[in-house]
């Protein structure tokens, strides 16, 4: 009588399985991104994702049941980079100030996909406000909204960490990190690549404003 095989085997194809359902799961939120940033989230139809990926509606169902849900994921993982990346550059310098300029900087080094990413996640942030009754819509939405209290309360310490050593002007480090980060979500609504101003122009006059809502000179951004 034939037998079940169990042991490696087992757990080398169950972990064969998980890799080709996440590769499949990273390929799906790429591709939903780019059409979401390109075309816009509502001229969209997760039909047309399901189609450029390869794969039935109904397959890409078992990975996200609904296109909002879709939605929420891209714009938890975009803000799960910001917060890595900040974590990254304020991390490497021990100068308050170079650490500083290294995250304004470095929060310009981006691909094209991040930009989509980015363009997403501003213009959509408002829907992570809204509770949601389906429960993997509600998870992904929650974790959005966590995500982005989360970065305002790294960058509210970090200001307030600038203020109390004298090196920024005393201010409400909350406000200041509202006006920071809307300085730059600002960017994402209008800026797309290979358009008029590259990426580089729009870090170097927008680093300097960025710094100048910090109360600092803009030769800051210099070094």
């Amino acid at each position: 009588m034939p037998t079940t095989p169990t042991g490696p085997t087992d757990t080398r194809d169950a972990d064969a399985t998980r890799a080709s359902s996440r590769s499949k799961r990273d390929e799906i939120l790429r591709t939903a991104t780019a059409y979401f940033g390109e075309n816009g989230y509502e001229a969209t139809k997760l039909a047309d994702v399901a189609a450029a990926v390869g794969i039935g509606s109904t397959a890409l169902y078992h990975y996200f049941e609904s296109k909002l849900h879709c939605l929420f994921v891209i714009m938890a993982d975009a803000l799960r980079v910001s917060r890595s990346e900040f974590d990254s550059y304020t991390g490497a310098h021990e100068d308050y100030l170079d650490g500083l300029v290294a995250v304004l900087r470095g929060s310009y080094n981006l691909s094209d996909q991040d930009v989509l990413r980015n363009r997403v996640l501003v213009a959509h942030q408002g829907l992570i406000g809204v509770r949601r009754r389906p429960p993997r819509e509600e998870e992904a939405r929650a974790l959005a909204h966590a995500r982005v209290d989360d970065l305002e309360s790294v960058w509210a310490t970090f200001l307030s960490t600038g203020m109390k050593r004298d090196i920024l002007p005393e201010a409400d480090p909350r406000l200041v990190t509202r006006a920071l980060l809307g300085l730059y979500d600002s960017i994402w609504h209008w800026y797309r690549p290979g358009g008029q101003d590259s990426l580089q122009d729009v870090m170097e006059f927008f680093v300097r404003r960025q710094l100048a809502v910090l109360g600092l000179p803009p030769e800051v951004a210099d070094g």
